[in-house]
């Protein structure tokens, strides 16, 4: 057979890392320092287990930190009547919401259409998570990132390698959850995934904070609600049309946040040179994403400027650290949450988590809502357990869901049920020694009811 001189050089050449391998033996190891990733760390340990939670940033927050997405959504429920906040989410997502508020990073109940959200400062999401991870115990290490999978035989895993600037560092564990957030140790593994409708993904998003806006002027110009009226909408379509700026998306949400003067804006909308949604498994993908975002990033402020009441002489202090991504790859699980089952608000035997959200599909100049009202549906253990493959859990969205299900289900208050309910599954597997798939929901769910989690309320 013909040998390429590409191939031949790529032979001859060796992967070497000459620095020493550290070892961590731990019960469980948690991969992703998301909402998921913290609400299932903290929940493990306060069972008296050694935990430990790895994270690629130098702090938690996930796509509500690092991505900017900065509200805490999921929490109330939808209703065409104006009754105000009817919280519908507690557990794990309340402990949170309760410690960060009272730290002063989050803001009471805003409309966002039929519901309500609150925004929340990323600031302080991070000391509230590094303050609640070190009270109850939980090994955490930053700056560091699962680069192979350990497997014992074929399907078993047994830990991670990981990097860091320490070195190569061997985690080994008895129990791992994947809250990655891509699904990336279950691909590693080489166990059942999917990516988005038939690898057909919702686009990122660059959200950004906008300084010295006359607030008060611009909330009596555009109402309380957070998504904009069909006003604004209009004008960005005018705007866009005229050639002077470059705003892709018309149906906007701008959200008052917790410090004075200032807006937090999700308005991009990032797609390829060539029309298509970005894909941010794929390396070129993500780097134009950013590029992509950024730009957009000072059109809508330099609009905002020109057009908004109270945006005069507003301008960007922050972007998020990277593109909010919204969906990537997710696990087949043993169960998945269908399409259908939100707007139903289907209950299941096994459910371990409730959420009232809506489904958000990104796509085109108008992002569709579409709304469950008074009623919640819920999500069943099945779809954090793989199908295949032992000792491994997800949490996080990179559940086992259909692409519009996943749109509802991915938001933050969400997240942190999903991680309450699978840290206690981690328990059960590691200290009965049963497999993930062996645990009944049923049993987790009168857990996180002791928790409070409020499941049958």
């Amino acid at each position: 057979m013909h040998t390429s001189a590409w191939e031949e050089e790529r032979l001859s050449v060796a992967a070497i890392d000459r620095r020493a391998v550290s070892r961590i033996d731990t019960d469980i190891l948690v991969v992703g320092g998301g909402a998921a990733g913290v609400a299932a760390a903290i929940t493990a340990v306060r069972a008296g287990l050694d935990v430990t939670l790895i994270e690629r940033y130098g702090f938690c927050g996930g796509g509500a930190v690092a991505g900017l997405s900065g509200t805490v959504c999921g929490l109330y429920a939808a209703s065409e009547f104006d009754r105000g906040p009817q919280q519908m989410v507690f557990g794990f997502a309340e402990e949170f919401v309760e410690a960060l508020s009272a730290r002063g990073g989050l803001a009471g109940p805003v409309r966002y259409g039929k519901t309500f959200t609150r925004v929340h400062d990323p600031l302080m999401w991070r000391e509230t998570a590094d303050d609640m991870l070190a009270t109850a115990g939980v090994r955490v290490i930053y700056h560091c990132v699962a680069v192979e999978v350990l497997l014992d035989g074929n399907e078993a895993v047994a830990g991670v390698m990981a990097w860091s600037k320490q070195g190569p560092l061997e985690i080994r564990a008895r129990q791992t959850i994947d809250a990655s957030g891509d699904a990336d140790i279950v691909a590693m593994a080489g166990l059942p995934n999917f990516v988005g409708d038939n690898g057909r993904v919702q686009n990122p998003t660059m959200i950004f904070r906008l300084g010295n806006v006359d607030v008060e002027a611009f909330v009596a110009a555009y109402g309380t609600d957070t998504i904009m009226p069909p006003s604004v909408s209009a004008m960005i379509s005018e705007a866009s049309a005229s050639g002077g700026y470059r705003l892709p998306r018309t149906k906007i949400w701008l959200f008052t946040t917790t410090r004075p003067n200032e807006l937090l804006c999700n308005c991009t909308r990032i797609t390829g040179a060539d029309g298509r949604e970005l894909n941010t498994l794929l390396h070129a993908d993500f780097s134009e994403a950013e590029f992509e975002g950024r730009r957009q990033v000072r059109d809508y402020a330099r609009f905002f400027r020109d057009r908004l009441v109270g945006c005069e002489n507003a301008f960007v202090n922050d972007t998020g650290v990277q593109v909010g991504v919204r969906q990537t790859r997710q696990v087949e699980g043993t169960s998945k949450l269908g399409n259908g089952d939100i707007l139903a608000g289907r209950k299941f035997a096994d459910g371990v988590a409730r959420s009232p959200w809506p489904i958000e599909l990104h796509s085109g100049s108008k992002p569709r809502v579409e709304w469950l009202l008074d009623d919640v549906y819920e999500v069943p253990y099945g779809c954090f357990v793989p199908q295949r493959g032992e000792n491994l859990l997800v949490a996080g969205r990179c559940l086992s869901a259909e692409h519009e299900a996943v749109a509802s289900a991915r938001v933050t208050a969400q997240c942190f049920s999903y991680g309450h309910a699978i840290g206690h599954a981690a328990v059960i597997a590691v200290r009965d020694r049963l497999a993930p798939r062996q645990i009944e929901g049923r049993d987790l769910r009168m857990l996180l009811n002791r928790d409070g989690a409020r499941l049958d309320a």
